[in-house]
């Protein structure tokens, strides 16, 4: 990345702190407001299957009838995978092939159809230690609206790298109606929820962001989860375990309602759509209480 665009980069980062409670990041203009579109942001661990969650829930919301934009924000650009069968090109990837002269880009150099009709975009990420991923948020939002891809958008789904949200992996909750976090049964995945919890409440105040509940993923069981929940306040919205055919449907590069009928998957795929009908619906939103971390250690704790 030339010295000149990297300068871009630094250029967009907060003038001023104050944007949630010891806040220094990437300020979002105003007027980029995504529109009419319910807007939801997927947070969690690492590695606990978010974006294979995101993906298959932007299909169930396509199966509801809904137009349906999902975009990834992570360097690694993989969100969308199942939905292309491909990575696709990042945002930042196009924008710097145009030196980001933003008016020489059209909807196809960074918007791709998925399957079930789903809208695909990357927005990527600078390299570590060279920007801000709230930029990069920023940018991708821009454009979408320039191009009036978000006039006609019924839901927008964020699926957002980091296990700690700070910084510009907590500009798409400047966005979001509802954040969902997705969550193991273990203290490591309860561990991290705890923390974007937080990140939730703090940006909560200034935004209409309001934390939606937890998603159990890959987890037989969710009684961690759910004693974690009930002493902070947070709703469970649905529980996938940890099936095989979910692992299977990553290396086909497919989404589970793609995959070959079965009554496991058909159990699967009908707990996706519920979870999309009850977020079409419109989730309370939460305001829970997060814990300290030495409180997260007295009640789940080790034997």
């Amino acid at each position: 990345m030339s010295v000149v665009t990297l300068s871009r980069l630094r250029e967009r980062v907060d003038r001023g702190c104050g944007d949630g409670e010891g806040s220094c990041q990437v300020h979002q203009d105003p007027g980029l407001r995504i529109g009419r579109a319910k807007v939801f942001a997927v947070y969690g661990k690492g590695g606990i299957g978010k974006s294979t969650t995101a993906s298959n829930l932007s299909v169930a919301f396509a199966k509801l009838g809904k137009r349906v934009l999902q975009i990834g924000c992570d360097p690694k650009h993989d969100s969308t995978f199942t939905l292309t069968k491909r990575l696709v090109p990042t945002v930042i990837d196009v924008l710097e092939q145009v030196d980001f002269h933003t008016e020489e880009l059209r909807p196809e150099d960074f918007v791709y159809e998925g399957y079930a009709g789903v809208l695909c975009v990357e927005a990527g990420g600078p390299p570590a230690g060279t920007g801000c991923g709230g930029y990069v948020v920023g940018q991708t939002v821009k454009l979408l609206k320039e191009h009036h891809l978000l006039d006609e958008t019924d839901v927008v789904l964020f699926d957002v790298l980091g296990d700690v949200v700070c910084g510009g992996f907590a500009a798409p909750l400047q966005h979001a109606e509802r954040a969902l976090v997705v969550a193991a049964n273990d203290f490591d995945s309860i561990f991290a929820m705890n923390r974007i919890v937080a990140a939730i409440l703090a940006k909560s105040k200034n935004y209409k962001v309001r934390v939606g509940g937890v998603i159990a993923n890959r987890s037989a069981a969710t009684d961690q989860i759910e004693r974690f929940a009930s002493r902070v306040g947070l709703d469970l919205l649905a529980h996938f375990p940890d099936l095989d055919v979910i692992r299977r449907s990553r290396l086909a590069k497919a989404t589970l309602f793609e995959m070959e009928p079965s009554p496991e998957l058909a159990a699967v795929q009908r707990g996706f759509l519920e979870l999309a009908e009850t977020l079409w619906a419109g989730t309370p939103g939460s305001a829970p209480v997060p814990l300290k971390d030495r409180e997260i250690f007295d009640l789940l704790g080790f034997e």
